[in-house]
């Protein structure tokens, strides 16, 4: 019987007794928080992972002791990618196209978090074209690289819960900017993004999942007030003690980076391919009810076919490639 993780299992914990010898991972956003970590666990059990960072320097500084923790044929290595520039991208899947060395998983797990308004290199609205376009381009231009049996796991949030993707204004060119409407829609482009993902691949055995990593403090949360993280802590535990529950707490980011690597490399296949998961299994409330910050829950429009098929058409146009 496959065993059972939850909320506070930590990555050590998902991959204990696992060897992943031979694994090749590309991991994007490996110079902080849960792109570390995520790169860590993995090496540490015998994986080789590719990282990806804007800022080549920090990354080097912040993972040194990623190396140290290598186990077997485990190891790190770092390339240069700068999601919010797509000539950038292109380079990067170009880079390794050529190398021609092929991948078990890709965990997208680079992003901005309810940001002042900005625009991409390519004038996209930041949060959509760092979160997903980017993404986009990379995962496609690199598809011919994912082995048979492997994964894509995009990091989603449930911030998702916030708003839709917005096909006819995706930049904000009538809308007005509100930094987490902004962020929401691009956490819903990453579901959607997983699902058609998981759709047009799997008949060749690659399949695609979204998950929610949790609350955690990281550096994602550079953009919000100083004390944000501690009052939706405050205000969440004084609702569930109201309500005769018990306290919430910040997930570490160990815990946080657990459902990455049990989605990449411990789930069944078809447990969570095309599915939306958390707290390291697959979610199963799906609603449009309301739903409070802590609990777990999916939006049925991050998960439906077409606005999937939709949103794909639409990233096609914006980026002027069709994959």
């Amino acid at each position: 019987m496959a065993q059972t993780f939850g909320a506070t299992s930590a990555t050590d914990e998902v991959l204990a007794g696992r060897d992943l010898s031979g694994k090749r991972i590309l991991v994007t956003g490996v110079s902080a928080g849960l792109g570390i970590e995520t790169a860590r666990a993995l090496v540490a059990h015998g994986s080789h992972v590719v990282g990806t960072a804007r800022n080549l320097a920090k990354a080097e500084a912040a993972t040194r002791w990623v190396q140290a923790a290598s186990t077997g044929s485990g190891g790190l290595e770092l390339v240069e990618l700068n999601l919010a520039s797509l000539a950038s991208v292109r380079r990067c899947a170009d880079n390794l196209l050529k190398r021609g060395e092929p991948f078990d998983v890709l965990i997208t797990n680079a992003g901005v978090m309810a940001c002042p308004f900005g625009l991409t290199e390519d004038g996209f609205e930041l949060q959509f074209g760092t979160n997903h376009l980017g993404h986009f381009v990379l995962a496609n231009r690199i598809a011919s690289l994912l082995r048979g049996g492997s994964r894509v796991v995009a990091l989603s949030s449930s911030g998702h819960r916030y708003s839709d993707v917005d096909l006819d204004d995706p930049h904000f060119e009538r809308t007005p900017y509100e930094p987490f409407v902004a962020y929401g829609r691009s956490k819903t482009a990453n579901i959607l993004f997983a699902v058609e993902l998981d759709r047009r691949l799997r008949e060749r055995g690659t399949r695609a999942t979204a998950v929610h990593p949790g609350v955690i403090k990281t550096e994602l949360g550079r953009h919000l007030p100083g004390d944000a993280l501690a009052t939706f802590v405050e205000r969440s535990n004084a609702d569930l003690a109201a309500r005769g529950k018990p306290p919430f707490a910040l997930k570490t980011i160990p815990q946080g980076a657990a459902t990455s690597v049990w989605a990449g490399v411990v789930a069944a296949a078809d447990e969570v391919g095309g599915r939306y998961c958390e707290n390291c299994h697959v979610t199963t409330r799906v609603t449009l009810d309301p739903i409070d910050p802590i609990s777990e829950g999916v939006r049925p429009y991050a998960l439906d076919l077409e606005r999937a098929a939709a949103l794909w058409a639409k990233s096609e146009e914006l980026v002027g490639e069709r994959f």
